[in-house]
């Protein structure tokens, strides 16, 4: 297990970073929310695109979170997982979205969960820095989330509406750490 020393320097511009990326992350998932109700009716070609943008914000987002994490020695534990899930939910819903609903939600379901496992290990490792609580509890709803998407998948009352309310709760648990992370790292 690797162990990794954490000055106080180290951990205030970790935290200032990931509050920035946070803040980011929340106003993508509102506006890619709003943009995917708006179309959740058909799979045409704007949800498609939305669809598959989403995932590889994520990626860039955690590319970001991990240079950050390694320039200023702090924990990027899980973020490399992360990425290689993300990127592999990117090619995996462009396959999805050309046989349609169910194979998308499908997709997107095992994603989240797997994700959501990360997300919730990558939180605790990370709650010294303060602020991870709300990244520890969305991990571990986003877990439970992707089954009830792999679920839904199999009724006939599948909608992407779910995954616009899924995205925009977890932009609402960015912004809630990121808030937390602004006190200066010292909430948990």
């Amino acid at each position: 297990m690797d162990t990794i020393v954490t000055t106080p320097a180290t951990t205030t511009g970790e935290a200032v970073a990931l509050r920035r990326l946070y803040f980011l992350r929340f106003a993508f998932a509102a506006v890619w929310a709003g943009l995917l109700l708006a179309s959740a009716r058909t799979l045409g070609s704007l949800g498609t695109t939305l669809l598959v943008i989403y995932p590889l914000f994520d990626v860039a987002c955690a590319i970001a979170d991990l240079r950050s994490a390694r320039a200023r020695g702090g924990s990027a534990r899980g973020l490399g997982a992360n990425i290689a899930l993300s990127a592999a939910a990117t090619a995996g819903l462009a396959a999805a979205t050309a046989s349609g609903l169910p194979a998308v939600l499908r997709v997107w379901g095992a994603w989240a969960i797997t994700a959501g496992l990360v997300q919730l290990i990558v939180g605790v490792l990370r709650r010294g820095l303060g602020g991870q609580w709300p990244m520890i509890v969305s991990g571990g709803l986003s877990t439970l989330a992707g089954a009830s998407f792999v679920v839904q998948a199999g009724k006939g009352d599948a909608s992407l509406g779910s995954l616009a309310g899924y995205a925009f709760l977890g932009g609402v648990f960015f912004l809630v750490s990121a808030l937390r992370l602004g006190r200066g790292g010292k909430a948990g």
